[in-house]
This record gives C-alpha cells, sequence and structure tokens, in this order.
C-alpha cells in the first residue's frame, strides 16, 4: 500500500505529463480547442488608414485656413478604390471602413455636415488633424505574433484566424481515453434496477466532463470477474493513452481492479490519498506510457477525484495553467478526521466582488444529488478540524462561478 497526501498525489500525477501531437482542423471545428502553434500577422493592422466615421473625407489645411464648405467629387463605399481630392475645396463622401484616400487626412462625421445640393458644410469648429481615422499599422505590424500556442481557441482567436487567412488551425490532440465502470449492482441506464440494484452514472458523470474539455471517451463496463477485468484491462492498456476507472479499488472482497492492475504490469505510484471522499483512489503507469486514474465508486468520490487531479493533469498536459480560485467561508465549519477535506459548497459574488462559499455538507460520497445544489469543493487542510467563518481556502469549481 502506498498512501499519500494530497500534494504529494498531485505531484506525481503531474510528474506525467504527456504530449500527444497536433493535428490540423477546420477553422469551424477549432473553438475550444488548444492552440498548437502561433498566428502571426500577414500585414499590418488595420492594413490602410481606415476610415472610422461615416462622412466626409478632407484635407485639413484648407479648414484650418477657415474654409467651411468643401465640394464633394465623388462617394466611396468599403472597398472601393479610394477616390482622391485634386482641390483643396474638394471632399469625398466616405463610408466607415473605407481605406482612406492619400490627398485627404481627416474625417468628418455627418453628425457635424450640413449636405446640400453637392457641398458639405462643416457645423462646428471643433476639428483636429486626422481625427476619425484609424492608422494603418496601428493595431500590430505585420510578422507580429497576435496568439501564442497553448491558448484555448476562443471567439476572438477565430476573428483573428480568419482576418489573417487561416482556413485551418493547428490544434493539439487530446488523449484517447476509456472511461470504465466497475460492479455487478450497476445496470444500464435504460433498464429498471432491483430494490438492490443502481444505473451506472458515474461514467457518464466522466464523460460530460471530458465532453467540456472537447475529449469523447469511449465507454466500457467489466463485472465483479477478476479475469474478466483482468482480459479487458489488457485490451485497454494497449488501446488507450489513459483509463478511467470508477469503483472496484476499495478492501472489499470484490475488488479486484487493484490486484489485476499489477498483473498486468501497471506500476501501482499510489493507493489510497489522505482525503475525504476519494480515499481509495488508486493511480499506476504502465511500461507503454498508459496512465490509469482509478477512482472509488462512490459517485462524489468520482466526481471530486476527476476534477480534482485528472483534469488539472490535462490541462497541464496542454500547456494551460490551472488558476487557483479562492472563496471565503460564510459559516463555521468543523471536520473531525485527520484527513483534507474537500467541502461542497455553494457559491455567491458579495457586493465587494468576493467570492464567498457556504458550506453544503451532504450525506456522504454516495448522495450526489447534493452536487446539483453546489457549486465547487473546498479544501481544507488536514492538519486542522475547525475552519471559521471568514476564512479563505482554494476551491475546485464544477459549476461556472459567474453566470
Amino acid at each position: 500500500m502506498i498512501s499519500v497526501a494530497v500534494a504529494a498525489a498531485e505531484n506525481i500525477i503531474q510528474s506525467k505529463l504527456r504530449d500527444y501531437g497536433a493535428q490540423r482542423v477546420a477553422i469551424e471545428q477549432a473553438i475550444g480547442q488548444i492552440l498548437a502553434e502561433p498566428l502571426v500577422a500577414d500585414r499590418d493592422m488595420p492594413p490602410y488608414n481606415r476610415v472610422a466615421m461615416d462622412g466626409i473625407a478632407i484635407n485639413f489645411e484648407l479648414f484650418k485656413k477657415g474654409n467651411r464648405t468643401f465640394n464633394i467629387i465623388g462617394t466611396q463605399a468599403a472597398g472601393d478604390t479610394p477616390i482622391d481630392i485634386h482641390e483643396a475645396h474638394e471632399c469625398v463622401e466616405i463610408m466607415t471602413g473605407c481605406a482612406l484616400p492619400d490627398s485627404c487626412d481627416t474625417i468628418i462625421r455627418y453628425e457635424d455636415l450640413d449636405i446640400q445640393d453637392g457641398k458639405a458644410t462643416i457645423k462646428i469648429d471643433n476639428i483636429k488633424l486626422g481625427q476619425n481615422i484609424h492608422k494603418k499599422g496601428s493595431d500590430k505590424k505585420a510578422n507580429d505574433i497576435l496568439a501564442h500556442p497553448n491558448e484555448i481557441i476562443t471567439p476572438a482567436h477565430i476573428n483573428i484566424a480568419a482576418s489573417i487567412g487561416e482556413s485551418e488551425m493547428l490544434i493539439k490532440n487530446q488523449p484517447k481515453i476509456a472511461v470504465i465502470s466497475n460492479g455487478d449492482e450497476l445496470l444500464p441506464i435504460n433498464e429498471t434496477p432491483s430494490p438492490y440494484e443502481i444505473r451506472r452514472s458515474n461514467s457518464y458523470t466522466i464523460v460530460a466532463i471530458l465532453q467540456q474539455h472537447h475529449i469523447l471517451p469511449d465507454l466500457l463496463h467489466l463485472p465483479d470477474d477478476e479475469a474478466t477485468i483482468t482480459k479487458e484491462l489488457k485490451k485497454c492498456i494497449n488501446e488507450y493513452d489513459v483509463l478511467i476507472i470508477s469503483g472496484g479499488v476499495s478492501a472489499g472482497k470484490y475488488d479486484y481492479i487493484p490486484n489485476a492492475l499489477e498483473q498486468l504490469s501497471v506500476k501501482k505510484l499510489f493507493h489510497k490519498v489522505q482525503q475525504r471522499p476519494g480515499k481509495p483512489f488508486w493511480f499506476g503507469e504502465h511500461e507503454n506510457e498508459t496512465l490509469v486514474f482509478s477512482f472509488p465508486g462512490n459517485p462524489v468520490s468520482t466526481f471530486m477525484c476527476t476534477y480534482r487531479y485528472f483534469i488539472p493533469w490535462l490541462l497541464h498536459c496542454n500547456g494551460l495553467q490551472h488558476k487557483p480560485v479562492y472563496a471565503t467561508l460564510t459559516h463555521d465549519y468543523n471536520f473531525t478526521p485527520q484527513l483534507q477535506c474537500f467541502l461542497q459548497v455553494k457559491v455567491n459574488i458579495n457586493n465587494s466582488g468576493q467570492i464567498e462559499a457556504t458550506p453544503s455538507v451532504g450525506n456522504g460520497s454516495g448522495d450526489f444529488a447534493n452536487l446539483l445544489y453546489t457549486d465547487a469543493f473546498m479544501e481544507l487542510p488536514a492538519e486542522r478540524n475547525t475552519f471559521n467563518k471568514g476564512e479563505t481556502f482554494r476551491i475546485w469549481p464544477y459549476k461556472p462561478l459567474f453566470n
């Protein structure tokens, strides 16, 4: 038995980061994926002196000398070839997004004009040289790096990629994962259980979490039969990068998973973490680099371990930081066992912008219904038993906190 503290378990898992390569996908399929190459400006941004208001384009020098009325020699729409003026008293009626004619240097918006009979009269005196012009290259220069690898692709990244002519984007590959449930008491979700059976839910929970990270794993269920478990796990170890197992890792007579894994030369890196829920967590590595996250079967244990250990590992594999979030307790809380406590909390943002956490204990690691009414696990240190209102601790959110 290799029992470890939470920090030690985390360090062991984080020491097993993997790079699964990259692939190109159509820009329409890239949202939410991890960028694997820089996005580089193919030209200045904007690529020309861009008109920023509908109105007229003039040469400021004549306005400076006191002229207020200009002859309109043409109308320029966005995308048109610029219309140059040839006389100082001329102007061009021009639209937002147009390329500024070289002969003009100032834009007067329609709101400040009186236009009649082909002439535009400026109604105000507060006009500045160069106003309402988005200067060429003022945002970015050609060959500037606009976005870096290891960023989650957002709509803003899609906007940039399209603007620089990238119809495909290089994204990081995600690990090939099998999600495996175990236990004869677990029935398919479309079957009616007896009073002593339950439907499989943990595996679908894990799948849902992974789908949020653009991973669609394969599902497998194993009965409480050691020979079958060993046979099927052997296949999975050879076919997948990661196995996430729920159930069969405690000390029960039918908990065959740890022994089967060790028979298959999966090196046990730890078994049991000094925490509640999720104490029987088993983690190991095969010589072919397949990793095995084997979580306890209690639903809240599986839920917590996936968010606390697997997702940070996945993010770090992709070069992403798992930014810590902290919250302040709204009530005192006591926890007697000498274990790291992952307390379910309801999260609120108060009027001062502080994140507050209200404890919601539920009925233990089997009470998965309570997860519907909470937002995060608050990680409380094992060295203490009493946690006071107003103290701040790290939380591990499993719902959006700012909706």
